[in-house]
């Protein structure tokens, strides 16, 4: 048992400090968008940068979390324009220790 959390924790320190591998991850393959998704973007960006402009300290509370809650919807919205398939470090971690496991 000492063996395997021995090995897992060095797995792991390996896993974390390892620098960006150079190559085939700078090819990404680019996303054509469509010429009305492109227009709705512009129009994302539009509406950022007319929030990012105005005085939050002329709001009151409501509009405030009204703003936030637009903000969140307009992120979630362009994460599914991008249409990629992301993980996150938890999802990474199980996978790598289920592969040790079946692989053993």
């Amino acid at each position: 048992m000492k063996r395997i959390t021995y090995f897992l924790a060095v797995m792991f320190c390996f896993t974390a400090f390892v620098p960006e591998i150079k190559g085939e991850t700078d090819k990404k393959e680019k996303i054509e968008l469509s010429e009305k998704e492109k227009a709705r973007l512009e129009e994302i960006n539009l509406r950022i940068n007319e929030i990012k402009a105005m005085d939050f300290s002329e709001l009151d509370k409501a509009e405030r979390k009204e703003l936030r809650k637009e903000l969140r919807d307009i992120k979630n919205e362009t994460k599914a324009l991008k249409k990629g398939v992301y993980l996150s470090l938890g999802a990474i971690i199980i996978i790598t220790i289920l592969l040790i496991l079946l692989l053993d």
